[in-house]
């Protein structure tokens, strides 16, 4: 068995007076892609929130890396994609800009230097956006918008990579590009954890699926068969009209 990358022991989160997760136990380790499934509410992208430290622990522990998360410093070998409809709060930037957000956690004092300007390159050529690195990011569909989102993960070269819906919203032909863009990640040796609406074009990566019912874990292993509405009805979903403007900083 590989080492652990991410573990959470007997994890409660409560938003506002309502608990959100219930005593949830979770390994993912390295080289795994690991999905969380489960119906609208079940607690899969307070999971996420939590693990990163944007939703405080009520009680139990999350380690990253071995270290316990508020111990955790090294934050470039992080990569997060929020969900569009929370990336909000940006200013008018290019795809460049954004995407060298991404970099600034390797940037020696804030200062982004050759190597750091060519990571961000590849990362635009990954998603399939290095023609519109110089275009505002107002003038991108929802699917640019998250290969953008995408790419500025990318740009640190994390080595685990934690997205919340990433394909909610997406065009069928975006989609590809993301999925094929994981699969060059994950063929690297990338660890990932992925909330998603349906497996989709993600299928073939995926490990294992972890479902989340009421906040607590109601399977953990293959990917069940199928998955979407039919069998998980209530799921989060991000319309392909939902535009939400691209905010900066993996926390902020």
């Amino acid at each position: 068995m590989t080492e652990p990358v991410i573990a959470l022991r007997g994890v409660r989160a409560d938003l506002g007076s309502r608990p959100v997760l219930r005593g949830i136990d979770l390994t993912v380790r390295r080289g795994e892609v690991v999905a969380l499934l489960g119906a609208n509410g079940s607690g899969k992208s307070t999971a996420i929130r939590t693990i990163i430290g944007q939703v405080p622990l009520s009680a139990g522990r999350i380690e990253l890396f071995g270290t316990p998360r508020g111990q955790f410093r090294d934050w470039a070998r992080v990569g997060y994609v929020p969900q569009r409809t929370t990336a909000a709060g940006g200013v008018p930037a290019t795809v460049t800009e954004i995407v060298s957000s991404g970099r600034l956690s390797r940037a020696r004092f804030g200062v982004l230097r050759r190597a750091d300007k060519e990571a961000v390159r590849r990362a635009l050529e990954l998603v399939g956006m290095a023609d519109r690195a110089k275009d505002s990011v107002d003038a991108l569909s929802g699917g640019q918008h998250q290969r953008v989102l995408i790419a500025r993960a990318l740009a640190a070269e994390p080595e685990l990579l934690i997205m919340d819906e990433p394909m909610a919203g997406v065009d069928l032909a975006s989609q590809e590009v993301l999925a094929r863009t994981l699969g060059d990640q994950v063929a690297q040796g990338a660890t990932v954890l992925l909330v998603l609406h349906e497996l989709g074009p993600l299928e073939p990566l995926i490990d294992r699926a972890v479902v989340l019912r009421d906040g607590c874990v109601q399977h953990d292993g293959p990917p069940p068969r199928a998955v979407g509405q039919h069998a998980l009805p209530g799921h989060d979903h991000v319309h392909p009209h939902d535009h939400a403007p691209i905010r900066t900083g993996l926390l902020s």
